[in-house]
């Protein structure tokens, strides 16, 4: 069972990984290092794991799906449905076990994330917050308590804890997401300004507009929806009601304005706005309470100078290599959220359906780079119907390419000597150019599940069929909706790619979805072994 391991540590034993926070990444990674049977330790701050979910989300609606029916008996397909489990190999271990709700409390994710730690036998120390990082030859860590770590690698999975506040003049005034009340009763016929056009800004405004007078919510560029964008992290709908009340003249509003100043008098909240779409027209308004919803930035005070890794994004988060390494800092590496440095706003690694994905891949890569254990591969004949169904197969069941859309990938390389294809599972497709992966391969195909370049332009509610229907037969690059993408490298360098048109259901098993891909596979391959010939005959 995961317990307190303080008391079987002694003073400043060495540790080779220790992971900070026991949320859900951090977990994610203690069972991977569980299985490889490394020697790890977790050290979290709260009494339990994932303390941070019994505070957030404040009105204790999760807004990632947990989709209990899918039809499919497949349980990789189903974790496309299922953004709260993480992974491993116990059934019971999935959140619909615990909650049938689409959108989940909370509180069942918080009861979720203890079992997971116990029943998986995780070896997390509670109650410890480390208040300074050092690094000489290797890390050490000293607690509130005065307790010493000591480990080689470090693995940062705090999240985003510290409140992250745009410079406006007077913002230290507010009242903060983090700690304001969720009770409406609090706001009885009260005007209140929102700053912060994202999920918790309208997830407050959907738990005030009961019993308040106003709401406005407030920032200086319009609201993007996640149904539009595909990015979840954009608004969602489950907390998007105040929209109507704005648009159907319901006192609320929704306001594009750059907010220059903050002032209080007379217990009332004076806000001086510039509009954006008026010519900068200038306006002040008085509100009786103000909250920022602007988001959460990375904590870094604990690191000293030997080991302080660079910001960036706003100092919203570490920078990283493309092995979730810190740019200055060698051997700390970054999981959950802070991962998402990577692909900000892009894809899902800022949420557990893609993070959990990522974790694992980290893994891999530091069991290659730290134990020379390979990674995994499943070895195919050079045959390009071979090839095509390895590539059906996957894009019909994979979770992994699915959520984290263009961020990860499946590699397949070319082996010339043995005339056999290594297909990797995956990989994050920024890595794959500079890894040993593709170290011995003349070529490469990297398969990944996309959207189109245009599909935040479309209007998702007007599907054109014959538009779809003509990209099938005539040109598969048109498809904007997520569909699988095949690209051919070689010598490293792209060389062609097929787009596998997208299909209402998702679904890519038919002739029309098969027969181009083997064809195109069929001329990469010859192409290839065009060369093998030439270079035979010039040898």
């Amino acid at each position: 069972m995961s317990t307190n391991f303080v008391e079987k540590i002694s003073s400043n034993k060495f540790i080779e990984y220790i992971i900070l926070g026991a949320g859900p990444s951090g977990l994610q990674m203690g069972h991977h290092l569980e299985q490889s049977k490394r020697d790890y330790l977790i050290l979290e701050s709260g009494e339990h794991a994932g303390t941070f979910f019994k505070s957030f989300p404040r009105h204790r609606q999760l807004i990632s799906i947990n989709k209990y029916n899918t039809g499919s008996e497949d349980p990789e397909f189903n974790m496309r449905f299922d953004w709260n489990s993480l992974l491993s190999d116990n059934e019971d271990l999935l959140l619909k076990n615990y909650s049938k709700r689409f959108f989940p409390d909370a509180d069942d994710f918080v009861t979720y994330l203890k079992d997971y730690a116990e029943h998986l036998k995780l070896k997390i120390t509670y109650n410890t917050t480390i208040i300074k990082v050092q690094k000489d030859n290797g890390f050490t860590l000293t607690s509130d308590k005065g307790e010493i770590y000591s480990c080689k690698y470090l693995i940062i999975a705090t999240g985003v804890s510290k409140p992250y506040l745009p410079k406006i003049e007077g913002i230290e005034l507010t009242e903060n997401y983090a700690n304001v009340s969720v009770d409406p009763n609090d706001f009885f016929n009260q005007k209140v300004l929102i700053i912060g056009k994202g999920n918790s800004g309208f997830e407050v405004a959907d738990g005030l507009m009961d019993t308040t007078s106003i709401i406005h919510v407030a920032g200086p560029k319009s609201i993007k929806m996640a149904w539009k964008t595909h990015y979840v992290g954009h608004l969602r709908a489950v907390n998007n009601n105040l929209l109507d009340t704005y648009q159907l003249k319901s006192l609320n509003a929704v306001l594009d304005v750059h907010i220059d100043k903050i002032e209080k008098k007379d217990d009332k909240f004076h806000v001086s706005y510039r509009f954006v779409r008026a010519d900068e027209a200038k306006k002040d308004v008085m509100y009786d309470r103000v909250i920022t919803c602007t988001g959460f930035r990375f904590e870094d005070q604990m690191f000293d100078e030997t080991c302080k890794p660079v910001l960036t994004i706003n100092n919203r988060f570490p920078e990283q290599s493309n092995e979730w390494e810190s740019t200055n800092i060698s051997n700390m590496y970054f999981a959950g959220v802070l991962m998402h440095m990577r692909d900000f706003k892009k894809s899902t690694s800022g949420f557990i359906h893609g993070f959990r994905y990522n974790v694992k891949a980290l893994h891999r890569i530091l069991e290659f780079k730290n134990h020379q254990t390979p990674w995994p591969c499943d070895v195919l004949k050079m045959v390009p119907e071979h090839l095509m169904q390895m590539v059906i197969q996957r894009v019909n069941i994979t979770s992994a390419l699915w959520q984290q859309f263009g961020f990860l990938g499946d590699l397949i390389t070319i082996c010339d000597e043995d005339q056999e294809a290594r297909y990797y599972k995956e990989v994050p497709v920024d890595y794959i150019s500079s890894s040993d992966l593709v170290k011995k391969c003349d070529s490469f195909f990297v398969l990944t599940l996309e959207y189109g370049p245009n599909h935040d332009q479309m209007d998702p509610f007007d599907v054109d069929v014959v538009r779809i229907k003509q990209s099938a037969t005539e040109n598969t690059n048109d498809s904007h909706y997520l569909h699988p993408v095949v690209r051919y490298y070689k010598n490293k360098e792209f060389v062609k790619e097929h787009h596998i048109v997208e299909n209402l259901e998702n679904e890519w098993f038919h002739k029309v979805h098969k027969e181009p891909l083997k064809e195109f596979f069929s001329e990469m391959i010859g192409v290839e072994q065009v060369t093998q010939i030439n270079s035979v005959i010039n040898g």
